[in-house]
C-alpha cells in the first residue's frame, strides 16, 4: 500500500450542472473557476493547470491552457443542493439522505419547546417570522446565512461563557427535532454575547441568524461540531479503513464534518497552517489516507470577493507544488472540490457546479476518467486502493489510472 491524498479546494467548481435550470435557476451560468480566471487573467495557477484545471473546465482562457500530461475528469453532485457537509459525506462514499428545507422560523416552536423541556433558559430575539433563539444568555440558534436557505441551522456561542461540550449538547437537542441537512454547533473565545447579537442579520424576510464571520467566532479558540441528517458512518470509506487499521488523517474542515476513529485530526481554517500540517503528515505517513479541506476559498466565495478567492487559489497552487515531490510511485493525489461558490454570480450562496478531479500519481500521465456521476467515486476509489470493502455508493476509477 501507499498514500492516497485528497485535497478539497472548498467550493472550486468548474461549471453549472445540467440540472441547474430545473432545480436551482439562480445558479444558471455559474462557473467559479472560469469566472475567477476570466476576471483576473493574470492569476498564477501553474500547478493546477499542469494537473488539468483547464481540461476540467473544458476551455482555455488567455494564457491559461490545457495540459497535455494531465490525468483529469469531473464529477457531478449526487446530493441535494450544493452543501459542504453533504458534499464531504458524498466524497466519502455515502448517498446522502434528502433533508427537508425549512427556514428556522418554521421549526422555532418545536426547537424552543425541546430546549425548555431539557432545562434551558430560552428567549426570542427579532421580529415575528425572522426570530432567533437565545439560550442561557450564551448561545443563539438560527439560520445559517452562508448556505442554501432552510438547509442548515447554526448554534453559535461565546466559549468564554459556555463550555464547548455543553454547546454540543444544545446542538444535539436542536438536532433531535429538526430534519434539515445539518445543525452546526460552534463558538469562539474572546467573543462577547453582544458581538453575537450585533451580528444578527435577516435575508429576504425569510431567514435570520448570526453572521458568523462578522461575530468574530472564527478569530480565536474556534471549535465546531457538525450534526448531519441521516448519516451512517459505518458505510463510509473512513470507517471501512478504520476497521482494517489503515491510517486516516483529516485536516481542516473535513476533520469537523467526517467521522473517523482516527486521532490524526487537524481542524482549522488558516490555509498556510493546514498545508504545513499536510506536508508533515505526508512525510510521517508511509501508508494511509489523508484528506485536507481548504475552507478559505469558500469563505471568499461567500464574501463575493474575487480577489481574495484568487489569492487563496494562488497560495494553494504554490503549496500543492511543494506536495508533488513528496509523493512516490504508487501514491495518488486527487485535487477536487465539493461544489461551487461563484463570487460573480450575484448571490453569496454555494452554486451547484461540477467539480474538477485533478489526479497526480508519479509515472501516470495523459489520461481522462471522464465525467463521473457522483463525488462518491472518489471514496470508492480510495476503498479500492486500500483493498477494503466498497462504501455505500460510488464506482472506483482506479483501474482507469493504469495502462
Amino acid at each position: 500500500m501507499s498514500r492516497f491524498v485528497v485535497i478539497v479546494l472548498d467550493s472550486f467548481g468548474v461549471g453549472a450542472m445540467a440540472d441547474v435550470p430545473q432545480v436551482r435557476p439562480r445558479d444558471c451560468g455559474s462557473s467559479t473557476a472560469g469566472h475567477i480566471i476570466a476576471q483576473l487573467p493574470d492569476i498564477n495557477l501553474p500547478t493546477l493547470e499542469k494537473l488539468g484545471l483547464m481540461n476540467s473546465l473544458g476551455y482555455e482562457i488567455g494564457h491559461h491552457k490545457f495540459s497535455t500530461e494531465a490525468v483529469f475528469g469531473t464529477a457531478n453532485l449526487a446530493h441535494h443542493g450544493a452543501d459542504s457537509f453533504l458534499g464531504h459525506q458524498e466524497i466519502m462514499g455515502t448517498t446522502p439522505k434528502v433533508p427537508l428545507i425549512q427556514p428556522f422560523n418554521q421549526k422555532i416552536d418545536e426547537v424552543e419547546a425541546n430546549l425548555c423541556q431539557q432545562g434551558y433558559q430560552v428567549r426570542r430575539v427579532g421580529e415575528v417570522g425572522t426570530q432567533i433563539l437565545v439560550v442561557n444568555e450564551s448561545a443563539t440558534v438560527g439560520d445559517n446565512l452562508e448556505t442554501d436557505y432552510g438547509q442548515v441551522y447554526n448554534v453559535s456561542a461565546c466559549l468564554d461563557l459556555i463550555d464547548f461540550k455543553e454547546l454540543a449538547k444544545i446542538g444535539h437537542v436542536v438536532r433531535e427535532v429538526v430534519q434539515v441537512s445539518r445543525v452546526i454547533a460552534f463558538g469562539g473565545e474572546a467573543v462577547t454575547f453582544a458581538d453575537l447579537l450585533g451580528a444578527i442579520k435577516t435575508k429576504n424576510n425569510e431567514i435570520a441568524g448570526v453572521d458568523a464571520p462578522e461575530s468574530g467566532v472564527y478569530n480565536q479558540g474556534y471549535q465546531v461540531v457538525h450534526l448531519g441528517y441521516g448519516i451512517n458512518k459505518s458505510v463510509q470509506t473512513p470507517t471501512l479503513l478504520d476497521q482494517k487499521q489503515v491510517t486516516v488523517s483529516f485536516l481542516g474542515k473535513v476533520a469537523d464534518i467526517v467521522q473517523t476513529d482516527s486521532e490524526r485530526l487537524f481542524p482549522g481554517v488558516d490555509s498556510t497552517y493546514l498545508f504545513d500540517c499536510l506536508v508533515k503528515e505526508i512525510k510521517q505517513i508511509k501508508d494511509g489516507f489523508i484528506a485536507l479541506n481548504i475552507q478559505e476559498t469558500d469563505l471568499a466565495g461567500h464574501a463575493e470577493d474575487v480577489s481574495r478567492y484568487a489569492d487563496r487559489l494562488e497560495l494553494s497552487d504554490r503549496r500543492i507544488a511543494e506536495v508533488l515531490p513528496l509523493l512516490t510511485k504508487g501514491d495518488i493525489l486527487v485535487v477536487m472540490a465539493d461544489h461551487g461558490n461563484d463570487p460573480t454570480i450575484g448571490h453569496s450562496n454555494h452554486t451547484r457546479e461540477r467539480v474538477p478531479l485533478l489526479i497526480y500519481s508519479p509515472g501516470i500521465r495523459s489520461k481522462t476518467i471522464g465525467e463521473r456521476a457522483t463525488l462518491a467515486d472518489v471514496g470508492a476509489t480510495v476503498a479500492d486502493f486500500f483493498q477494503v470493502p466498497s462504501p455505500q455508493n460510488g464506482t472506483s476509477f482506479l483501474t482507469e489510472l493504469v495502462d
